[in-house]
């Protein structure tokens, strides 16, 4: 039998910014403490925390005292060094595991599980130089997504190629420096859709309704719930999500994007080792949010139940949006949450709000 970790426990986080922060609110909601590894002395999860250790991750003194602090250690954002999580993980618990945080740190990976599950994706190659640019350009029909392996997010990393000329191709790769890359083949999908589920440490798995994304300049902007997607395809979205859990020994919430194609069928996108902005909406639609879910399965509590009381479209606010907030207060049936972001930059998330609408009365705005 597995036994939880007590109230009062301490909960360490990797990274502080506003997914910590919604972690350590709903930490502290279940009687949990919570330590932040976290450069930025005013990160939003450090407002809210016991504790933040403001240092660089790879601090050997600063991984020793985060270490003693903690009973059990996750993390925020996909992009934790990988060697500090496995010094973290020779002297604590760290959840979720960090063969999963590895593989999905590099896109050429994470497509290459993808279809060794039989989860179809679309195509991708590996591109090192100038000849398998355009030898691969060429066998995807001339389009294509140039990106870096690692550390893209939110549209960064990378170049869209449309029937580019030669010198346009070149100056692409050049633009890259070093870095590796991967190339994906345009697909003519319909609408893109994410799945959020978790698994606990028993190996139970619980999975929210499926969410319709939309994005702008790479950034997602909206997310509609319940999506428009017939349910057999609902259905494999969540079966896939179980499959892809189950294969990483998983611990925790993960989120899963998928494009839809106009036959039904569903290709992965991406995959994110952490809570995710397109399971937002949970807390103001669910009695269990996604946050409280993660710290539930890390801390080997129960999962809870995923319904929703409430179709919604939630959004995200970015830079000066946050000025709306008098305008947003003003409207019902809205929930609104601020990151604490000192500085609200362009293109910057710094908060979101969730509309809420009678389940099937939902009216698109």
């Amino acid at each position: 039998m597995i036994e939880p970790l007590p109230p009062g426990s301490t909960i360490g986080i990797v990274g502080g910014g506003q997914l910590g922060r919604m972690l350590a609110m709903a930490a502290a909601r279940l009687g949990y403490r919570t330590a932040i590894l976290e450069p930025d002395r005013d990160c939003p999860a450090a407002q809210v925390a016991n504790l933040h250790i403001a240092a660089a991750y790879d601090d050997a003194r600063a991984l020793e005292r985060f270490i003693q602090a903690c009973d059990v250690v996750t993390y925020e954002f996909e992009n934790v060094p990988v060697e500090t999580a496995r010094t973290l993980a020779e002297r604590v618990t760290v959840h979720p595991a960090v063969e999963a945080l590895e593989m999905a740190q590099d896109r050429l990976w994470e497509k290459i599980f993808f279809n060794s599950m039989g989860i179809e994706t679309a195509p991708f190659a590996s591109v090192e130089t100038l000849q398998q640019l355009e030898d691969e350009l060429r066998r995807f029909g001339g389009n294509g997504v140039l990106k870096t392996r690692r550390m893209g997010y939110d549209g960064k990393g990378q170049c869209y190629l449309r029937e580019a000329s030669d010198e346009a191709v070149k100056r692409a790769l050049e633009s890259f420096g070093d870095a590796p890359l991967i190339l994906e083949g345009f697909i003519a999908y319909e609408r893109e859709i994410s799945v959020i589920a978790a698994r606990g440490i028993d190996g139970s798995v619980a999975a929210y309704d499926i969410v319709e994304n939309i994005h702008h300049h790479g950034i997602l902007t909206r997310s509609v719930i319940p999506a428009s997607v017939a349910s057999s395809t609902a259905e494999t979205a969540r079966e896939y999500a179980t499959e892809v859990l189950s294969a990483l020994n998983y611990v925790g919430v993960i989120g899963i994007e998928f494009f839809v194609l106009p036959d039904g069928r569903l290709l992965a996108n991406e995959m994110a080792p952490r809570v995710h902005n397109s399971g937002h909406w949970t807390e103001a639609a669910c009695a269990i949010s996604q946050f409280e879910q993660h710290i539930r399965a890390i801390s080997g509590l129960p999962l809870g139940d995923t319904a929703r009381h409430s179709d919604c479209i939630m959004e995200n606010l970015l830079g000066a949006d946050q000025e709306r907030t008098p305008e947003l207060l003003k409207q019902p049936d809205l929930v609104l949450h601020l990151y604490g972001k000192a500085k609200a930059r362009a293109g910057r998330k710094v908060g979101h709000f969730t509309r809420l609408f009678p389940r099937g009365a939902r009216k698109e705005q």
